[in-house]
């Protein structure tokens, strides 16, 4: 039998062909274009999702006995506004996870409305990326699409939507909305008043692992009936992948953002409001750091900057020797950022350069910035719980040179999942899960979970590195002032 595991994500679908003894046998890939019309603004068009996704479906099972495929499941970018009118058609293109143009109406929900009564109503305060926020400024700046809405939906809940017709979501991606009652799994009445969002715009709740609907779309034949699972936000779907749900573990995802994911089995809130408090897909709660330029940064720096592809060039040419010692910092905040500073208006920046500094230690300096960023989160998780390890899945986690800066700047062991295919992968557990072949998600994580490799701190680099990030931890600061004028 065969399981799909979709990975909806923000600049391509790609969907895993998984066997029911947990292998990949076949991954698609589709890209699909992102647009910035203003500075800050990120969207895309829900049609192209799935427009791809229906053409990776038909390659990733061409030449299958479509008896043999038993569910589908999908892990997919958090905190996307999709919108539908009374016909379920798409209102407007999507505001992605990454657009800023809220902050307005994060300073007013954190400020106006207040801290304790967000954090009382969904277990978190209000961040630019997040989906009421987003509400408000369609609300205000677009008020004939507000009054056009009859659906909310987040990304892969729209891919859900069109295999199945169902409206649905899972706990997990709801989370991240701020209309959510976490801690008791339910639509927060008060904040729904606040946003002026009706209630029965809400898409149905369910556990990640649960069964929505079977496939019933007519540009799908070979799927029909085939069961689909609620799905969750892609970092949830990733800490099922890497088997991250008994109390206390962590994982690290290193892909176009980065989270810092942490496994509860009690629900809990961080005093100060700068992690998560997110429902698990395991149907227990996690606390989660997001970084919003991870991955993301180093590809915009040889890229757009250097006008390159050639990644193992440029990192080839940085020496082990330089870890730690490098004079140059860079802050990662392309896009804003999220954990734990919650400031939309904060920019990238080099700090340190002189007529001597080199193209692969201003890229080396990219890559200690985004692990600093990470060690801001690990810092505030340490009010929590001391976590000693993690695994570390996503698109950046394949460079070994990343792998060991951010396990000696973090100073713990990072452990590399046999199966490094985050989200998707996950996805295809939850379809194994809804598809009745294990009891329970934690079976079915225990059944396929496996370490590839472990990279230990190495003291003498953790050392430097730990006096190279205090300084770091300066730069922000001295500079949030300034990234206001600009």
């Amino acid at each position: 039998m065969f399981y799909i595991g979709i990975d909806l994500g923000t600049t391509s679908v790609k969907l895993l062909l998984v066997d029911d003894h947990g292998k990949v046998e076949k991954t698609i890939s589709k890209d699909y274009p992102i647009s910035f019309p203003n500075p800050g603004w990120s969207q895309q068009n829900p049609q192209d999702w799935w427009e791809q996704t229906v053409k990776g479906l038909k390659e990733l099972t061409a030449g299958i006995d479509p008896a043999m495929i038993k569910g589908i499941g999908c892990g997919g970018q958090m905190h996307g506004l999709v919108i539908l009118d009374e016909n379920d058609e798409v209102i407007r293109p999507c505001i992605l996870w990454n657009d800023s143009r809220t902050a307005q109406q994060t300073e007013w929900l954190n400020n106006t409305v207040g801290k304790d009564i967000l954090s009382g109503c969904t277990a978190n305060i209000a961040f630019a990326g997040f989906t009421a926020p987003k509400l408000l400024w369609l609300r205000e700046n677009e008020p004939g699409n507000f009054m056009k809405i009859r659906k909310i939906m987040l990304p892969k809940d729209y891919i859900n939507f069109k295999l199945t017709g169902v409206h649905c979501t899972d706990y997990s991606d709801a989370s991240g909305t701020l209309l959510l009652d976490v801690e008791h799994k339910c639509w927060s009445e008060q904040m729904c008043r606040i946003c002026s969002v009706q209630e029965e715009w809400l898409p149905q709740l369910f556990e990640s692992y649960e069964p929505v609907g079977v496939v019933n779309n007519e540009e799908l034949p070979f799927l029909k009936d085939v069961i689909v699972a609620a799905g969750a936000g892609d970092n949830a779907a990733a800490a099922i992948g890497t088997n991250t749900l008994a109390d206390g573990t962590c994982n690290i995802s290193l892909g176009t953002s980065g989270t810092i994911f942490i496994a509860n089995d009690e629900f809990s809130v961080d005093p100060a409001n700068s992690l998560h408090s997110f429902a698990h897909a395991s149907g227990r709660y996690h606390l989660m750091g997001c970084i919003l330029s991870a991955a993301s940064a180093n590809k915009w720096f040889l890229e757009d900057i250097l006008d390159t592809k050639d990644y193992a060039g440029i990192l080839s040419s940085i020496k082990e020797d330089q870890l730690g010692n490098g004079t140059v910092y860079f802050l990662p905040y392309l896009m804003g950022e999220r954990s734990p500073l919650n400031d939309p208006e904060a920019r990238a920046c080099f700090v340190g350069m002189d007529m001597t500094t080199t193209k692969a230690e201003m890229d080396l300096a990219v890559l200690e910035g985004v692990a600093f960023a990470f060690r801001d989160c690990l810092e505030a998780a340490g009010a929590h719980q001391k976590i000693t390890s993690s695994t570390l899945c996503g698109g950046g986690a394949r460079s070994a040179l990343w792998r060991r800066i951010i396990a000696n700047v973090l100073n713990i062991r990072i452990d590399i999942p046999l199966t490094e295919e985050g989200p998707g992968y996950g996805g295809a557990l939850l379809a194994m899960t809804a598809s009745g072949k294990f009891a329970t998600i934690q079976e079915c994580a225990d059944s396929f979970a496996a370490v590839r490799e472990s990279v230990l701190p190495d003291p003498e680099t953790a050392a430097r590195y730990e006096k190279k990030y205090w300084t770091f931890r300066k730069i922000y600061p001295a500079l949030k002032e300034i990234f206001k004028e600009l």
